[in-house]
């Protein structure tokens, strides 16, 4: 619901997406100025159109937060960025909207800067079924779209709930499995197998089960330009999901690729915790958001947008967490303890006519 009261400002760019967000949940107004000042045409519009699309009430001039509307979304990305730039604002609001959100993005569908619609779909979603937001939860991808032509589309679908749950996430266990998706558009299709050749010369060293799929894709279904990328996973025996991914670059072959790919995987298993860095604010909002009970949940150091999203949390919420170390009685343990005492939200959208 909107909602009167001050205005938080900011300034600058960074942590553009986290701040809308915020806004809209805790409905209080945000103004940020001196966005990338020093450019005549700084971007970001196709993002706020967007989010003037998927809510009803929210005028993006004055910014006057209204209430999450859902539905069915068709949206043209903008070529400067993936469609998981657009997509990681909506998969936090999705689940409070009035109607279950059927979203339609064409673009870019990997890239080097943001999620690729292969970790939303492994990772990002499995994230949100810890809160409950489960039957229903689906990303399709209908075509991939490299770049810099793009040309992709993708569908997301996410049911409404009324509450999420209060998470209880403090055992990361041990890796069991790995699990990967190598595709390729408008290349050789063999390029997908050097890459998987590759990326099990690093990891079968330390896990045997390791499952890597070769996902082709011809014809319209490819997009404009060519391009191939490696995604991975590992899932440990609690099921916390840690991620990573390289994308192809002029003059870069897919066995170079696959070790980048691998080799992040395996920084990113080293920090440990029970979620990987490229989703702690993702978990720590819908903490914030959870029932009125302490959440918690163990994760590796926070990253500088976990830092700056906890200080926004703070200026929207009023809520604080607590940080402590997951294991006290070891002075080398980097893992984290993080936990809050939920706001409550109730999903009030879904009732009004």
């Amino acid at each position: 619901m909107a909602q009167t009261g001050p205005v938080v400002s900011f300034s600058g760019h960074q942590f553009f997406r986290q701040r809308l967000v915020l806004s809209i949940f805790s409905g209080k107004p945000v103004r940020i100025d001196k966005i990338r000042s020093d450019d005549k045409n700084p971007g970001l519009r196709a993002l706020l159109r967007l989010l003037e699309k998927a809510t009803n009430g929210t005028v993006i001039e004055i910014s006057v937060t209204g209430i999450i509307s859902g539905g069915p979304v068709t949206h043209d990305c903008p070529l400067s960025r993936s469609v998981g730039y657009f997509m990681e604002p909506l998969i936090m609001l999705a689940p409070f909207s009035k109607k279950p959100l059927q979203l339609t993005l064409r673009g870019i569908t990997t890239d080097d800067n943001d999620l690729s619609v292969d970790l939303v779909r492994t990772v990002t979603l499995p994230h949100l079924q810890l809160f409950g937001i489960s039957d229903g939860l689906e990303l399709r991808i209908k075509k991939r779209g490299a770049p810099p032509e793009g040309g992709g589309e993708v569908q997301f679908l996410c049911p409404i709930v009324k509450q999420v749950k209060t998470l209880n996430f403090v055992e990361p266990g041990k890796i069991k499995r790995i699990r990967g998706i190598a595709h390729a558009v408008r290349v050789s299709p063999q390029f997908s197998n050097r890459m998987i050749d590759s990326c099990r010369s690093v990891l079968n060293r330390y896990i045997p089960d390791i499952y890597l799929y070769s996902d082709v894709y011809k014809g319209e279904e490819s997009g404009k330009s060519p391009g191939y990328a490696l995604s991975l996973l590992a899932e440990s025996t609690t099921s916390a999901i840690h991620c990573s991914e390289a994308v192809s670059k002029p003059g870069v072959t897919p066995e170079d690729v696959a070790l980048l790919g691998s080799r992040a995987l395996l920084s990113e298993i080293r920090h440990g915790g029970c979620v990987d860095r490229k989703h702690q604010s993702l978990v720590l909002l819908m903490m914030v958001l959870g029932s009125e009970d302490v959440g918690r949940c163990r994760m590796g150091e926070p990253t500088a947008r976990t830092i700056q999203f906890l200080r926004d949390i703070r200026s929207f919420f009023g809520t604080s967490f607590k940080i402590v170390s997951a294991n006290p009685s070891d002075p080398s343990c980097k893992e984290l303890l993080y936990s809050c005492y939920g706001t409550g939200y109730v999903n009030a959208n879904r009732t009004l006519a």
